[in-house]
């Protein structure tokens, strides 16, 4: 099992699960934090420090979020990053980009 993170992260971005991580599996964008799938050792402390709860244990995600399964995977491959697994987030491995599902997502301030 894997952790996933959800929508309420677009533009928020707030780091406490990146510093937290003891794997350093969760990934910066350019809206959202991702979390590689196979990197993730499913501990949960993130789940704790998430200040808008929008990860999820993969088997807990709400089906209105599925579709951020799909984006944590794909964040890392060819069409969006191109990473691949990197080993773990450094500074090398923070980007601008995000998955193109979340790069569509409405900002915060527009959500209704």
């Amino acid at each position: 099992m894997t952790h996933i993170i959800a929508s309420a992260c677009i533009d928020v971005k707030d780091g406490a699960c990146q510093t937290v991580c003891p794997v350093d599996s969760i990934y910066e964008g350019g809206r959202m934090m991702y979390i590689h799938p196979d990197e993730c050792i499913d501990c949960g402390i993130c789940l704790s420090v998430c200040p808008v709860q929008a990860i999820y244990a993969d088997d807990e995600l709400p089906a209105v979020e599925e579709g951020f399964r799909a984006a944590n995977a794909e964040f890392f491959g060819a069409a969006v990053t191109g990473w691949g697994a990197p080993g773990g987030a450094d500074a090398k491995h923070v980007s601008a980009l995000d998955h193109p599902a979340v790069a569509v997502h409405p900002s915060a301030g527009t959500r209704a």
